[in-house]
């Protein structure tokens, strides 16, 4: 219980970090918050050029089938690279002040949230102008951002701390998210591939996130509930194993730094 009183504690702190992550992401920019939009429109563009071509099978609403899954995933593999730098990126504060470390990963992945709420937009714009129209399924997305949420969370503990004394991991990172995009149903459906390699492919838990945007945008269909639960169970043994492992390793951050 004592991460939660430090968070509340420094909790002006979180919130002068998120809003400092949300708009360093735009700084300098002449479009600012306007590229929440267009950076997922431009990856739309490309991929449902690229692979609409190959595997959309004719169908109208393909780019829509990849605007629900591609705006999550951005918003994970977003929030995973940031989180891998952050503290190698606040070294001059660590050093000089102190505060609870904590407070770098959970800023990440709570700005990144809220750039993915935003960005969300797109997908109610696409799914209302072609007709697909909304659905009460919908009063589910904040429980499945919150699946996310927490997923991210203990994977950015994870990550953070371990690129302070392993540097190479912020590169490795990279190439590992580069990987599971392809093995993640984002341009594809998850029945086009063999049997053994959907088993594979479920063991992947952006794949039952993925799944679950699209059930309650692109389908209108109730998610795997079930699914949805044993992962949010995992996901807060991970944050749990995260938040012991990140306090481990925070004591030699100035060492290192």
């Amino acid at each position: 219980m004592n991460i939660f009183q430090k968070i509340y504690n420094y909790r002006e702190l979180l919130k002068t970090n998120v809003k400092k992550e949300i708009r360093g992401r735009y700084k300098n920019s002449i479009l600012g918050v306007m590229w929440s939009f267009l950076n997922p429109l431009l990856q739309l563009a490309v991929y449902s050029i690229i692979f609409g071509a190959l595997l959309a099978g004719g169908d109208p609403t393909y780019h829509i089938y990849i605007c629900v899954a591609l705006i999550p995933w951005t918003y994970f593999t977003t929030a995973i690279t940031q989180a891998a730098f952050t503290v190698i990126g606040n070294a001059d504060i660590i050093k000089k002040v102190y505060f609870p470390r904590e407070i770098l990963p959970i800023s990440v992945v709570t700005s990144g949230a809220v750039n993915f709420v935003i960005s969300t937009i797109i997908i109610l714009a696409f799914v209302l102008g072609s007709g697909i129209g909304l659905s009460w399924y919908l009063l589910l997305y904040p429980f499945i951002l919150i699946i996310q949420y927490i997923l991210l969370l203990g994977i950015s503990f994870i990550v953070s701390s371990i690129t302070v004394y392993f540097r190479d991991l912020e590169h490795i990172i990279g190439v590992i998210l580069m990987a599971a995009f392809y093995g993640t149903p984002i341009v594809y459906k998850l029945e086009q591939l063999p049997a053994n390699l959907q088993v594979i492919m479920q063991l992947n838990p952006m794949t039952h996130l993925i799944n679950a945007y699209r059930d309650i945008f692109y389908y209108h269909q109730m998610p795997n509930m079930k699914i949805l639960l044993l992962l949010l169970g995992i996901s807060i043994i991970l944050t749990i194993v995260g938040y012991f492992i990140f306090k481990k390793l925070q004591k030699g951050f100035a060492e290192q730094l």
